[in-house]
């Protein structure tokens, strides 16, 4: 029993046919920030892009045999295809048959397909026979149908499992150029075996995507988010839920009113927001909350406000970094980045910096450029940072929530 996974080959009617040559390949990320790099990565590659064009080169020589002239045209470059573990880069080829050929010359013309033989075609094929010590079999052969009235539907039999005899047979394989890293290329048939391996060990399994377990270390903790007017406020707010914690969120002048009448808040969060800390009144809400003993995180104004109240120096960045990422590197062992390494990656947006720490605080984190980008109170449980942890430029290896995790788990008043 074959059980095939099919690459999408050739369409060909009565009058016109369609190719899809597919190469270069690159992983998929564990989410979709990930994702994006490898995609960037992968239109890139010189390498990948030269073997793409060899592809298409020699299947617009195969559809020039049997196309009218100047039928043959490139009518997509480089198009990405997603697929379970990987992704590819696709040319999409058009041509015109020429009167006197049919759907099944069209599919004649282009056997065996390039990108599984390399070219020149007859040369790469006897070097397959002479090196390669098996037969390939089925592997870069043909399924599909052929209509009855003369059209055709094929793709190549690629990522193809046989069953036979209690055995599961899997072929893949990668373009070798010049330019190719072996141990690349050897990585790359891993990448695309994976989903058939998965396939096989898949059996039986009631969920194979589970949940990894996150201890919820807000439960039965409310914390009061004060509102600067920021546009990602309610993002900041879940993630906070996500631990577990009650959260309340109120404009600033209102959670001031809020920690005056009850101020049983097991934490204060300042939120972003445009302008300066001035302008809602910050200096207010910092005091009245440490005046009750509430513990404070203070996110990109939130960070500048605690920053000038305790004594620092705010000034305007020479670029303003609005939706960039940055590499924030980790300088102190401190419970809020626990177990996130040396270094995250993060999301920014503020135009403002700290440009001097007052002896209070401790700085705990900063950009390669050594900008500020989180603090701690040396003496009162007091934490900010400058980036967005909820921002999706902070969702790689999910540090901005564990940052939150980190933060409900260590943060409260001696």
């Amino acid at each position: 029993m074959t059980c095939p996974f099919i690459r999408r080959r050739g369409q060909f009617t009565h009058d016109t046919g369609l190719d899809r040559p597919i190469s270069g390949t690159i992983r998929r990320g564990a989410n979709a920030l990930e994702d994006a790099e490898n995609i960037k990565k992968l239109l890139n590659s010189v390498k990948d892009e030269a073997e793409l064009t060899m592809c298409t080169d020699v299947d617009r020589n195969d559809k020039s045999r049997i196309c009218l002239p100047g039928s043959v045209r490139v009518i997509g470059r480089r198009q990405i295809e997603q697929y379970s573990h990987l992704f590819h880069t696709v040319d999409h080829i058009v041509g015109e048959l020429a009167p006197g050929y049919d759907a099944l010359d069209a599919f004649m013309t282009h056997m065996w397909s390039v990108t599984v033989t390399g070219a020149p075609k007859l040369e790469a094929m006897r070097w397959i026979e002479a090196h390669e010590e098996t037969p390939r079999g089925w592997y870069g052969g043909a399924i599909g149908w052929l209509n009855f009235n003369g059209n055709m539907n094929t793709g190549l039999t690629l990522r193809t499992i046989q069953l036979a005899g209690g055995m599961a047979e899997m072929r893949v394989g990668a373009t070798v150029l010049h330019a190719s890293d072996p141990e690349a290329e050897e990585e790359e048939t891993l990448v695309k075996v994976a989903v058939l391996m998965q396939a096989l060990e898949a059996s039986g399994r009631d969920d194979e995507k589970k949940r990894a377990y996150r201890p919820r270390f807000g439960t039965g903790k409310r914390v009061l988010l004060v509102d600067h007017e920021g546009s990602f406020v309610h993002i900041l707010a879940n993630y906070f839920m996500q631990t577990g914690a009650e959260v309340l969120t109120a404009r600033s002048e209102a959670a001031r009113r809020m920690i005056a009448e009850n101020p049983s808040y097991d934490l204060v969060v300042l939120s972003p927001g445009p302008g300066r800390p001035e302008r809602f009144q910050m200096s207010e809400t910092i005091a009245l909350s440490v005046s009750h003993r509430l513990p404070l995180f203070g996110v990109c104004l939130g960070f500048q406000g605690l920053a000038e109240y305790f004594g620092g120096r705010l000034d305007v960045l020479p670029k303003p970094a609005h939706g960039e990422k940055s590499v924030v590197r980790i300088l102190e062992n401190d419970p809020l980045f626990d177990s996130l390494g040396d270094a995250m990656l993060v999301g920014r947006y503020h135009s403002l910096y700290v440009r001097d720490l007052p002896p209070s605080l401790r700085l705990l984190a900063e950009t390669e450029d050594g900008i500020p980008m989180a603090f701690r109170h040396r003496e009162l449980p007091i934490y900010a940072v400058q980036f967005h942890p909820e921002s999706v430029l902070s969702l790689s290896g999910d540090g901005g929530l564990r940052m939150i995790d980190n933060l409900m788990k260590s943060l409260v008043y001696a």
